[in-house]
């Protein structure tokens, strides 16, 4: 006995079946069908309206039997984050992953550095990222409380020269959300060394700028992300820093 096989109709043409013939006829526009076929069974059809796979899927993902909307629209899930952070609650990663590159919001994120936990050191920050190869995501609260940053499309490390994509930017909670893409007019994304870790440049000052300590800091507008300062003022003082980076 053959097994049935599901068919998804994508012109939309609902198919009877009998022993002799087929015959075929257009549905409305409005239809999508399903169709089940058997050497010994006659044909099943399903017919779903095209509002139905918005709230098939809705239902899948909110455990609910019913739901009066169908059109609701599914809200993008946040990327699990292996640890608690200190800085930045949901409100936060919403925002900031829908600016992220694709490809890192299928894959939970790792805390790699922390003020809290490792202390105030650059040396120790560019010592847990050796060996990394994704994306990283620095969060930063000054003593203003302001939280603001930079997602890097590289760990920082220390090198002659600079580097970094186009998916680098810089964003402030200062106090609405405020993300500076790249520019286009530079490339000078992320410079690193061990007195201190630059991103953004070329116009006298850092988009973003932190000592060895990382106690100190600075920001400012630069031609690389056309960026206004991401704190209340250029010149801040780091209360706690955190970088995050994907897990694969």
């Amino acid at each position: 006995m053959n097994t049935g096989r599901f068919l998804r109709a994508d012109m939309w043409i609902c198919r009877a079946q009998s022993s002799k013939a087929e015959t075929m006829k257009l549905l409305p526009d409005n239809i999508k069908v399903l169709y089940f076929a058997s050497d010994y069974v006659e044909p099943y059809v399903e017919i779903i309206t095209v509002k139905d796979p918005k709230r098939r899927l809705s239902l899948r993902s909110s455990g609910y039997s019913e739901e009066p909307d169908y059109q609701e629209e599914v809200e993008v899930a946040l990327p699990v984050l292996s640890d608690d952070s200190q800085l930045f609650e949901d409100h936060h990663l919403e925002k900031l992953t829908a600016h992220m590159p694709v490809r890192t919001q299928v894959h939970p994120w790792q805390l790699v550095y922390s003020t809290a936990i490792h202390g105030s050191s650059l040396k120790t920050l560019y010592r847990n990222m050796a060996g990394l190869e994704s994306p990283v995501l620095l969060v930063i609260k000054d003593t203003h409380k302001k939280v603001f940053g930079a997602f890097s499309s590289d760990p920082f490390k220390v090198s002659k020269y600079c580097y970094g994509t186009g998916e680098t930017f810089l964003f402030s909670f200062n106090p609405d959300f405020q993300a500076y893409k790249w520019s286009g007019e530079n490339s000078y994304f992320v410079g690193g060394n061990l007195e201190s870790l630059q991103i953004g440049g070329g116009g006298g000052g850092f988009g973003l700028w932190l000592d060895s300590d990382l106690y100190h800091g600075s920001s400012f507008s630069c031609p690389t992300f056309n960026n206004e300062s991401l704190s209340t003022k250029e010149d801040f003082i780091v209360q706690d820093l955190e970088v995050w980076t994907v897990k694969r």
